[in-house]
């Protein structure tokens, strides 16, 4: 297994202290403790209060209704989390790990996921992984997987849900969409599209593209709904398709010059992945390409993304399909080339740590 220069230190030396590495085995005992303390250090204004100004417990038990035990509670707990520190006047302060917490869009986006969408579902990991399927689920509905429930999911939950899954995406279109055009394509098919926010990009850059999105009957009605009022949807186009199902082929008089793959193949195991490329590359035409977008957890920037990214292959795992992670670039090349394709190019670092795999026919 390689990795890039940038992780490879994090990931095969051990380099904490005997004291450093108890108390971080403490702190992965206390986890779910130390994640609902800091989500209503949040939620009830606390922290956004003492970046304002530090304050005593029982200033801050009175702007926030709190008893002066919850307070304690809260803030104590806190004190050795680190996210707030306490000076010689009993007053708090926001530590620089509170002002993240407070202030970086990624954590709140990561945070609001796991509550709604994660936290319940979790305590069936041992049972997914056991089984192979998404024991977690079953605390929103009897779906197979998550994605044919997603219309159907709690409004705070389809809220997060999405949040999380467009706001990784959407912070990588504007360099794919340089990637994508360089090869001045005239049809692209957007499997997996989802809710059309690629396919709307795409015909508001070129008024010559015509976008097909190819996804599950659910998705492809939130589709329709979400492009209803943009001008341009004369030129983006729905079929619905069940890509686990190996006898669904791609459309084959469709002829696209781009097919478009984003965040979509992570929700799939490896023998679904080689299935879902060979349907792909008996549709792909010589000067086709097949451009996969991924987060690659060994391709990243900085540990702290590769840490976020190995966590959330066990939403996959628990809550999602029970069978199905964020891949390692190796794992997806070798996918790539069993399917009868060849990874030409890959593009690193696009957003906020994205991969473009670009594919051809061998």
């Amino acid at each position: 297994m390689h990795f890039f220069p940038s992780i490879e230190k994090a990931y095969t030396q051990n380099h904490l202290g005997a004291c450093e590495a108890q108390r971080l085995a403490e702190y992965i005992a206390f986890g779910p403790v130390v994640f609902q303390v800091s989500r209503l250090m949040l939620k009830l204004g606390i922290l956004e209060m003492l970046r304002e100004t530090p304050a005593t417990t029982a200033e801050i038990a009175q702007k926030t209704g709190l008893s002066i035990y919850a307070a304690k509670i809260l803030l104590e707990a806190s004190l050795s989390i680190g996210t707030v520190i306490i000076d010689k006047e009993d007053k708090f302060h926001l530590t620089k790990t509170g002002w993240f917490l407070l202030t970086d869009t990624a954590t709140k986006v990561n945070m609001d996921f796991n509550q709604d969408v994660n936290y319940l579902g979790l305590f069936h990991l041992e049972e997914s992984l056991k089984e192979g399927r998404p024991a977690g689920l079953a605390q929103f509905g009897s779906w197979p997987t998550i994605y044919e429930g997603l219309a159907s999911l709690p409004e705070q939950a389809q809220k997060s849900w999405f949040g999380f899954d467009h706001y990784y995406s959407d912070n990588s279109f504007e360099d794919a969409l340089k990637i994508v055009f360089s090869y001045q394509p005239g049809k692209i098919l957007d499997v997996g599209g989802n809710t059309g926010r690629f396919a709307q990009r795409c015909v508001a850059k070129d008024p010559a593209v015509d976008v097909t999105v190819a996804d599950l009957p659910q998705q492809i009605g939130l589709m329709k709904k979400a492009i209803a009022d943009n001008p341009e949807a004369g030129r983006i186009h729905g079929i619905e398709m069940n890509l686990l199902d190996p006898s669904c082929t791609f459309p084959q008089g469709l002829q696209p010059d781009i097919i478009w793959m984003s965040q979509f193949l992570d929700c799939f195991g490896e023998e679904q992945i080689v299935s879902i490329l060979r349907r792909a590359a008996k549709v792909m035409a010589p000067h086709a390409r097949l451009l996969i977008m991924e987060t690659l957890w060994d391709r990243q920037k900085y540990e702290t993304a590769a840490f976020c990214l190995t966590l959330t292959s066990v939403y996959f795992t628990a809550l999602a399909n029970g069978n199905s992670k964020m891949y390692h670039s190796e794992d997806l090349v070798r996918l790539v080339d069993a399917a009868g394709l060849q990874v030409e190019q890959i593009h690193d670092n696009l957003g906020l740590g994205h991969s473009i795999l670009v594919c051809k026919i061998k």
